[in-house]
């Protein structure tokens, strides 16, 4: 591009603004600024034209209009090697605009701060994303700046090339604009899907903002960054990280399963714990304390536990953080930690402790995507608690008081397990698991060989499924899936029903004597 010689600023972000503007004055740019960006600057002693002074035209409207105007985005869109437009721009008094700097209304801390809708509204910017367009389809002879991380980059090549930008950066800068744009529509699109309750429209939107840089994907010839795509917002919870290395994908992914698996149970009735492994639960309980919840939860499978996530309920204390400290343990999430805990644990320089200061709400509704040839799909989450009350008895024994209970713990865990899955339950705890297999035959059989695994690490002589109870996420199609949880010494089973065989499976339950429950909802989770 040819020498910058005037550029327009108006930011919403000042940090940095004042010391980059002088610098560009520095370099011979004449700077044009708006409202409260023209103040900052002006008060710092800085030579700079308000915009009102180029258009003719004072900010209207309670500053929704302010660089809506010809003078600005034709000096903007205008081409530099096109003779009809230089004619019309010299016709017009419109002068080239060279570099534009430019940051958005913070409409994604309006919604964060839980604002009203009306604050929310006015805090959705229209000239800047105008302008940042503008520019940026004009990137062959305009530069602009939409991130102040890149001040210092730009304002090195411009002093290593005589103010001018190469042609590579303008379309860096003008990708990273329209990203910019896209995220920033998207939040805007989202914030009112769920302000109208309607999730899946015709449209949908997708964007966010980069938060952190992962060193790679699932992978290490994968590259992964995670993006805040600003959902976190009416009652979601976020956490902060007091200890460890830095969180990989694989880390970020595990620890959202487990963390959302364990808020699934009410803090002030239980303590709870879920250990993950690979984003599927490899022991969940709960206890009369966190340290009895801990010490199931590993019961169920050890082996599987060491390297895994370990997700909360209740602060952690001394106790449990002196036992989970025996084995080598990725990432620790709970809502708080005593300051015992944290002596305990910070021997274990890698081990990852996140604090979130509560839990999910599992009842919020959100909207999950997974990326597929051609595109994405989207569904609404999936949040559906069962109550007893829903649950229909299929069989002709009726559950006792402890495997109703038990059963209603198994179908929660269930839910969190990639699917086909079965889980085995007895007292508040799994005692086998299986997940991800392509039939539900197999899930049972490698959950029963987990329970029988538990037990010879725990040296008992019988497996822990012997008197459990089994929940499957999805209906048994054919009885033989449910003649292997007997097998294994089920008493009872959970599942959504709606077979074409469910006769025969009933038939089968109650030849068993097993009590059976219907709950008409299933829960895959691929």
């Amino acid at each position: 591009m040819s020498k910058i010689k005037r550029a327009l600023i108006s930011v919403s972000d000042k940090n940095g603004i004042i010391d980059f503007a002088k610098d560009l004055i520095e370099l011979g740019v004449e700077i044009i600024s708006t409202g409260g960006t023209y103040s900052v600057l002006s008060k710092s002693g800085l030579k700079v034209k308000d915009v009102s002074s180029i258009t003719g035209y004072p900010e209207i409207l309670d500053g929704r209009v302010k660089t809506l105007h010809p003078k600005v985005h034709g000096g903007l869109l205008g081409k530099r090697n096109n003779e009809e437009h230089k004619k019309l721009m010299k016709e017009h008094d419109i002068q080239n605009i060279d570099l534009l700097i430019v940051n958005l209304y913070p409409f994604e801390e309006t919604i964060l701060n839980k604002s009203n809708y009306e604050t929310c509204i006015e805090n959705i910017d229209i000239g800047g994303p105008a302008m940042i367009r503008a520019a940026a389809k004009n990137h062959s002879h305009v530069g602009v700046i939409v991130d102040p991380d890149d001040y210092d980059i730009i304002l090195r090549e411009l002093k290593e090339n005589q103010a001018a930008l190469s042609n590579i950066t303008l379309k860096k800068l003008a990708l990273k604009a329209y990203a910019r744009t896209a995220a920033y529509d998207s939040t805007i699109s989202n914030w009112m899907s769920e302000e109208l309750k309607e999730p899946l429209g015709k449209f949908h939107a997708l964007g966010g903002v980069e938060q952190q840089n992962l060193r790679y994907g699932e992978n290490p010839h994968q590259k992964a960054k995670f993006y805040n795509d600003g959902s976190n917002r009416k009652g979601l919870i976020t956490s902060h990280q007091i200890q460890g290395k830095e969180l990989s994908y694989n880390n970020i992914n595990d620890t959202n399963a487990a963390f959302e698996l364990v808020s699934e149970f009410d803090d002030k009735k239980d303590f709870a714990v879920a250990i993950i492994k690979h984003a599927n639960p490899c022991g969940v309980a709960t206890g009369s304390s966190l340290i009895e919840a801990y010490s199931k939860a590993l019961n169920c499978d050890s082996v599987s536990a060491f390297g895994g996530i370990i997700a909360l309920n209740k602060g952690l204390d001394k106790e449990t953080a002196t036992k989970i400290s025996e084995i080598f343990t990725e990432v620790i999430i709970a809502p708080s930690i005593s300051e015992d805990a944290k002596i305990i644990l910070a021997s274990k320089k890698n081990l990852r402790i996140l604090i979130t200061g509560g839990l999910a709400d599992p009842n919020l509704p959100g909207i999950m995507m997974k990326s597929v040839s051609g595109g994405f799909l989207a569904q609404t989450k999936d949040n559906i608690i069962i109550e007893e009350r829903e649950l229909k008895i299929a069989s002709s024994r009726k559950p006792s008081e402890q495997e109703m209970s038990d059963l209603l713990f198994a179908f929660k865990v269930a839910k969190h397990v990639k699917s086909n899955a079965i889980v085995y339950a007895k007292n508040g705890a799994t005692v086998g698991i299986g997940a991800g297999q392509m039939n539900r035959l197999d899930s049972s059989r490698i959950a029963a060989r987990k329970s029988e695994d538990a037990a010879k690490a725990l040296g008992f002589e019988r497996p822990l499924a012997i008197g459990s109870v089994v929940a499957s996420d999805a209906f048994f199609p054919f009885a033989d899936g449910l003649m292997a949880a007997a097998d294994a010494g089920v008493t009872a089973i959970i599942q959504p029903g709606g077979s074409i065989r469910d006769d025969e499976v009933i038939a089968a339950a109650d030849k068993e004597n097993l009590a059976m429950i219907f709950t008409g909802i299933r829960h895959f989770n691929h």
